[in-house]
């Protein structure tokens, strides 16, 4: 598991007058609109939510799912509004910063402005692998990898117990990630657990194989890194 960065007793101070509150909400709440701008970012510190954009017809493409640690809302600031939404998958707690205050970060803490462009770097090679799989990799290939992914990131703050997780997505989630079809989802999900390296059942996911599931994703473990925590 990655240590997270600690933070100076100067940046600790102005982390404190930067947050103005924390913020309760209810699986299924909208924290994000695509077309708005909202004036304030988040820090996920309880529970699970999903970014998507949306056709005009109501199709949806899963672009990731946040977990505790993860910042929401970067993108407004830069594009003026936000390209995405982002959805509560569960109940959440969320701390809450006003966006104006984000340029006193960037000209008054360096380290802390490092640490919010490690974020973003982060969020956008996450993006690069969803690319990659739903482009290239075959359907197992990407839902091993999708699993994986997820797994790993969760391990990063303590959200598994052992090789088990109790993911809070369904197929529907999943298959929307994936570019495919429910129908499509369910017959991957049972060809991958046929291999043995996994089970899904009801929201609690298991690794029984680990190396053999990374083989059939073709997937790459991180190395011990401390990341920021903001």
């Amino acid at each position: 598991m990655p240590v997270l960065r600690d933070f100076s007793p100067d940046e600790l101070d102005f982390v404190r007058t930067f947050k103005s509150g924390e913020l309760n909400i209810e699986a299924g709440s909208s924290i994000l609109l695509q077309g708005t701008n909202s004036p304030y970012l988040y820090t996920v510190l309880v529970g699970w939510a999903f970014r998507y954009k949306s056709l005009p017809d109501g199709r949806r493409q899963i672009l990731n799912f946040s977990m505790p640690s993860d910042f929401l809302g970067l993108q407004g600031t830069i594009a003026d509004e936000m390209h995405h939404s982002v959805e509560a998958l569960t109940d959440m707690t969320l701390c809450i910063f006003p966006r104006e205050k984000l340029w006193g970060l960037y000209s008054k803490f360096p380290a802390l402005a490092y640490d919010v462009t490690w974020l973003a770097a982060r969020e956008e090679q996450i993006l690069e692998e969803s690319l990659l799989s739903v482009g290239r990799r075959t359907a197992i290939e990407r839902m091993a990898f999708l699993f994986l992914h997820l797994f790993v990131r969760a391990q990063e703050v303590s959200l598994t117990k052992g090789n088990t997780i109790q993911f809070p997505f369904t197929q529907q989630h999943v298959a929307d990630t994936l570019g495919m079809s429910l129908v499509h989802a369910n017959k991957t999900l049972k060809k991958l657990a046929a291999t043995r390296t996994m089970r899904w059942k009801g929201r609690v996911f298991e690794i029984l194989d680990r190396e053999g599931l990374a083989r059939i994703a073709n997937y790459e473990f991180p190395g011990e890194r401390k990341r920021p925590f903001i």
